[in-house]
């Protein structure tokens, strides 16, 4: 009974998340504190260790976006004056660390996976949580980018929580699928019309 409470409880928390991340608001690193409090206890219980262990890793990543996208935390600025950070794309060096590091992580929480949990699912679910950590980065410093990362996060979840009979996080991230593709789309116009300006 509680599990299934907390389910749909983060499923709510999910949907309220993925809204302000849609419309580039703030206030989704909020709702970015309070959703992984609820996930850790579910995935836990299910045996996705690695889901667990990312949790952390976003209450953590909620306060960096949180600063990062308020001007609060200075990236890349030599001014004092706090400026929100803009929609951008992500640096073509970037990628060139970045795709590498998805991978290492991959393979790393895996191999963890494999020999020291009982995980019916350790590369599936470390590649969502590798993917996922790359995605919360790219997130936090607002690369559009971040949306392609999350499709395919998103995809390979619904598979995932079908298989592991979590089926309100499996309805929010099929959800949460069709919103990314549209998101993609509105931060780019975004960007574009904050360019004009």
């Amino acid at each position: 009974m509680l599990d299934t409470f907390l389910q749909f409880l983060g499923l709510a928390i999910g949907l309220v998340y993925l809204y302000y991340e849609y419309h580039a608001d703030n206030k989704v690193w909020i709702a970015g504190l309070v959703m992984p409090l609820v996930s850790m206890f579910v995935y836990f219980r299910k045996g996705l260790y690695a889901d667990f262990g990312m949790n952390i890793y976003y209450l953590l990543m909620a306060v960096y976006g949180y600063l990062a996208w308020t001007g609060r935390l200075r990236i890349g600025k030599k001014k004092k004056e706090e400026t929100p950070l803009a929609i951008r794309h992500l640096p073509f060096k970037d990628y060139l660390w970045l795709i590498p590091a998805a991978g290492a992580i991959w393979v790393a929480i895996a191999m963890f996976l494999v020999n020291a949990t009982d995980s019916t699912v350790p590369w599936a679910d470390a590649f969502t949580t590798a993917l996922s950590i790359v995605g919360t980065w790219m997130l936090a410093r607002k690369y559009l980018e971040q949306w392609l990362a999350w499709i395919l996060v998103d995809v390979v979840c619904v598979a995932l929580y079908i298989y592991k009979g979590i089926y309100p996080y499996a309805l929010l991230y099929a959800i949460y699928t069709i919103v990314a593709v549209f998101g993609l789309r509105k931060w780019l116009r975004l960007m574009r019309d904050a360019q004009k300006l």
